[in-house]
């Protein structure tokens, strides 16, 4: 829900929302932000379009993981706050050395995306393991959808 309601703020488009959402963007509130903020007040606050729409307006920048990544890489400045899973703190560590990165919340860590390692995807890429089967009255149309959208 929360990325859909993103994501109908830049299109004229009719956005269905489904009231799903990631536990851990859901979770992170405006007086979170505002505490880093406080605490911070030179960072740039990065939040992620799947956090909830009033975190949104505290941003400076809305971006993906991977946008969070190249504006860093691209600011002048050198203090971010970073409302996104705290496992993005590394890679935009790494990119950029001279900078310094605070997580708009600590509690924002996924257990679920830690059970993923390098060796599950070479061997899911390389031995096409972990088939996940869809029922057909799903499958069919699902795949109409993918279709429509690479068409675009």
């Amino acid at each position: 829900r929360n990325l859909a309601g993103y994501a109908a703020t830049k299109t004229d488009k009719i956005i269905h929302k489904w009231d799903g959402f990631c536990p851990f963007h859901d979770a992170l509130t405006p007086e979170q932000v505002i505490k880093q903020k406080q605490a911070y007040p030179d960072a740039l606050f990065m939040a992620h379009p799947e956090c909830r729409s009033e975190v949104l307006a505290l941003a400076d920048v809305i971006a993906s993981t991977s946008g969070m990544i190249k504006i860093a890489q691209e600011s002048d400045r050198t203090s971010f706050i970073v409302g996104t899973e705290v496992g993005l703190l590394h890679p935009l560590q790494k990119a950029n050395p001279g900078k310094t990165f605070y997580p708009a919340s600590t509690a924002m860590e996924c257990a679920d995306m830690k059970k993923i390692t390098l060796a599950d995807i070479a061997d899911s890429l390389e031995n096409l393991s972990g088939e996940v089967k869809v029922p057909e009255e799903i499958r069919v149309p699902a795949l109409q959808s993918v279709q429509r959208m690479v068409e675009l």
